[in-house]
């Protein structure tokens, strides 16, 4: 079907081929976020439809949560939310730009430590040895989506620390440093905000959080990296995909 046109003939409703119009125009990034969609008048015309046919198709994207109808300014697209999959290991930024939105970090300490005895036992660090703790504020499209907590022993600190940690993606630095990860696992659950945390993703303290603990692995199975990231849940969430 193209993007522009609906089939009088089809055996289809004419709401669900517009509809399907719409989700594509807005995924392909045609509506930006916060923008307004036309009119239903101008849909009307343009799809050669009633206004209830048009009136139909919009009401399914409210249900699922694309759009929005707005007091005295029209139908508005949402933000869309990041959506991670569980089955791919891979990093932040990549989740963002896959997504067609574009990254950003802010730094809030970046720092080697003796003393993070938990980080330490998960990364099978000796005590005697110190671990790098980098503390970064996750963006998307300037919206602040996750409080991201990473850890990793020295000698991959070594590694990020020659770089601007507000921009540095470490995946990508690691591999070109021919460090490379292997697998990782992951466990999620669900948090309130605290009052600092809430400040930081500018959100009220005691809103839903996903705090999503991994522990990644190198090529040789031995632990490399050990992050908390706690999402904004109005802003993130995971899709898994099961076979039976």
């Amino acid at each position: 079907m193209s993007s522009n046109k609906i089939n009088q003939n089809k055996n289809e409703a004419l709401y669900l081929q517009i509809k399907d119009i719409l989700i594509q125009r807005i995924q392909e990034g045609k509506w930006e976020a916060h923008s307004l969609i036309p009119t239903e008048q101008e849909l009307m015309k343009e799809f050669d439809v009633s206004r209830s046919t048009v009136r139909q198709a919009i009401s399914v994207l409210v249900q699922t949560g694309l759009v929005e109808k707005t007091q005295g300014r029209g139908t508005i697209v949402k933000p869309q939310k990041l959506v991670g999959s569980l089955g791919r290991l891979k990093g932040f930024a990549e989740e963002v730009v896959e997504k067609g939105q574009t990254p950003k970090s802010k730094l809030i300490r970046a720092e080697f430590s003796g003393q993070l005895y938990t980080e330490k036992t998960m990364l099978e660090v000796d005590d005697e040895h110190s671990i790098l703790l980098v503390e970064r504020i996750r963006f998307a499209d300037n919206i602040p989506v996750a409080l991201e907590r990473t850890c990793w022993p020295n000698d991959i600190g070594n590694i990020l620390m020659k770089y601007d940690l507000n921009e540095a993606r470490y995946y990508e630095i690691l591999e070109d440093h021919n460090v490379f990860l292997k697998k990782a696992s992951e466990k999620i659950i669900a948090i309130n905000a605290t009052q600092h945390e809430g400040d930081l993703l500018g959100i009220r303290p005691g809103e839903a959080l996903l705090e999503m603990t991994r522990l990644s692995f190198g090529m040789n199975d031995h632990p490399m990296e050990y992050t908390r990231t706690r999402y904004r849940s109005d802003q993130y969430h995971y899709d898994i995909e099961l076979n039976r």
